[in-house]
């Protein structure tokens, strides 16, 4: 039978998506729009943050694709990429919103993806 090895990353990785379904993660960052809106970067640097605290680990490297809309069950799908290339899902969902406060929730995906040969 092989033998499975876990690069150090790799098993960084999984203990981030662990720490986040056990403990939750929500944020709020407060914004100036009528409809508020939260940039790409300013998502990215907020989920990061909020994943390096939950977790007890440095600040991952996270990348968000587009801008989150302050609207109730708004979701987006942000990328947690480790030193070695591999890659973790993260789901950004919009909880709530108070006048120009997004609240959101972000949950980890259970299995990271190798990076590419």
């Amino acid at each position: 039978m092989p033998t499975v090895r876990l690069s150090a990353t790799a098993s960084i990785l999984s203990a981030v998506a662990v720490g986040v379904l056990l403990s939750g993660c929500s944020a709020s960052v407060s914004v100036e729009k009528s409809t508020p809106k939260l940039s790409a970067d300013k998502l990215a640097t907020t989920v990061a943050e909020k994943l390096a605290a939950t977790t007890g680990q440095a600040k991952p490297n996270i990348t968000c694709p587009e801008e989150l809309e302050g609207k109730v069950d708004t979701t987006t799908r942000c990328k947690l990429t480790a030193d070695d290339g591999s890659t973790l899902g993260v789901t950004v969902t919009v909880t709530g919103v108070d006048g120009n406060k997004i609240n959101f929730d972000v949950k980890a995906d259970d299995t990271p993806t190798p990076a590419p040969s």
